[in-house]
């Protein structure tokens, strides 16, 4: 069947409160752990998370247009360096800021993002595309959807990072399968198939679900559901799920992680597929 939409909307709220319960219980050498996100510590994937969502009210709600990049962007990789030193710029300014004052400004900040979020239309304009799944134009819930899979993965690393336990309702993980996912075509774009060829896509677990790759005459699409005769299976965990699709996994696990039957190819470029900018 059709994919439905992704109605991240209300979610924002209490997923927020919960990064601020976590951050509240950190000790002071919590915030120095080393992350999953590259060389940032537990501080700075904290001071990420206020950056977005400083930003999206700054140009979202009040219509503020974004500075200029100071180089000119041609293409994906200008694109990904711009993204890259942004973040940089903020994260490093963020050092003056002690854990206290920077959760207190992430309390305010995301609370304001959430009353912005709640009351926006699902098909209101979309601030940004979503360039991992291939758009230049986006729908406005599925440019929610992608916020609301960055303030997951974020606060999910540092959940890993201080040991703290994940959150217990499947609901939050079941939509940032059900928006990542959603990069799958674009991922696979140079695999070639013949027109009807189909891949399924079984996620483990109480966040996951099945869902039909299918080739069309020049491009792949993406299905809920499971195909008939498929001509390759992937089959993983929602755990193992977003690990890989969020740069979590290490590249040691993911041949435990992923299982695939039939074509290597079809497993080869599942594996490279990423729904966050790299």
């Amino acid at each position: 069947m059709p994919l439905p939409i992704t109605d991240t909307r209300h979610d924002f709220r209490p997923l927020s409160l919960e990064v601020v319960r976590l951050l509240r219980l950190l000790d002071p050498a919590d915030w120095q752990r080393p992350t999953m996100a590259g060389a940032w510590r537990v501080h700075d994937v904290a001071a990420h998370l206020l950056d977005t969502a400083l930003r999206r009210l700054s140009f979202h709600r009040d219509r503020m247009t974004p500075p200029p990049p100071e180089k000119p962007i041609n293409g994906e990789r200008d694109f990904v360096a711009f993204i890259n030193e942004l973040n940089a710029q903020w994260v490093a300014s963020a050092k003056r800021l002690s854990p206290r004052v920077l959760t207190d400004l992430y309390e305010r900040a995301s609370s304001d993002a959430a009353d912005w979020f709640e009351a926006l239309p699902l098909d209101a304009p979309a601030l940004f595309a979503v360039s991992w799944a291939g758009e230049d134009a986006s729908a406005g819930w599925f440019d929610l959807g992608r916020e609301f899979t960055e303030l997951w993965h974020h606060q999910a690393q540092i959940r890993m990072a201080v040991g703290a336990s994940g959150l217990d309702d499947p609901r939050y993980l079941a939509a940032v399968i059900d928006v990542s996912v959603r990069g799958l075509p674009h991922a696979f774009r140079n695999v070639p198939a013949e027109p009807g060829d189909a891949v399924a896509l079984d996620i483990d677990g109480a966040s996951g679900g099945h869902w039909t790759l299918s080739r069309e005459a020049a491009r792949w699409t993406l299905w809920r559901g499971e195909p008939a005769s498929p001509i390759a299976r992937v089959r993983l965990s929602d755990e193992s799920a977003w690990r890989l699709l969020f740069n979590a996994l290490p590249a040691g696990a993911m041949a435990e992680a992923v299982r695939v039957e039939g074509r290597a190819d079809i497993g080869e470029a599942f594996l490279r597929a990423r729904s966050v900018i790299v």
